[in-house]
């Protein structure tokens, strides 16, 4: 696998994310860990907490081999993502991206979905006007928007959705 300077992937043990971004950062390697306001309910109270933007993933900006290497000690951290035989890479711009959309005060509810809808696929829409309807997902235009078939009083309604409606 090829090495370059840059921003890597760190995958790490769940919930391990704050503990391993300051062991990063206690041996002065410089790490990030993008992350975003929620609320959480529980049945007494309300808490604004904060959670990491990409669960098990921290990034870190390696310089040279020795870095790369030495990231991997730290307790917690598992091994690079990567894809193929190539680590997975992004981008100064792409962390500079991240690091101005946590950064927003204004920016409190959005959520990070790594669910893939699959063309075919049965699912339940649980917001929107047509909540709690089944459909059938038809296309894909993109991670906002999803056709999808409602069959309901022997019609086929077809609606575009939020993705993160079903």
């Amino acid at each position: 696998m090829n090495f370059n300077n840059g921003w890597y992937v760190l995958y790490v043990k769940p919930r391990w994310e704050k503990k391993v971004n300051e062991s990063l950062k206690d041996i002065l390697l410089e790490s990030f860990l993008p992350q975003i306001k929620t609320i959480r309910q529980w049945s007494d109270r309300k808490k604004t907490i904060l959670k990491p933007m990409f669960p098990s993933y921290v990034f870190v900006n390696v310089k040279s081999s020795t870095e790369f290497h030495k990231a991997l000690s730290v307790n917690g951290a598992c091994a690079y993502i990567s894809f193929g035989r190539e680590y997975a890479k992004v981008s100064a711009s792409e962390i500079d991206k991240i690091k101005t959309l946590v950064s927003a005060d204004a920016v409190t509810n959005f959520e990070i979905d790594t669910r893939r809808l699959k063309i075919g696929a049965i699912k339940t829409i649980n917001q929107g006007p047509l909540s709690g309807l089944e459909c059938e997902v038809l296309k894909v235009n993109n991670k906002n928007k999803v056709v999808v078939r409602i069959d309901s009083l022997q019609q086929n309604i077809l609606a575009t959705v939020p993705s993160h409606f079903i």
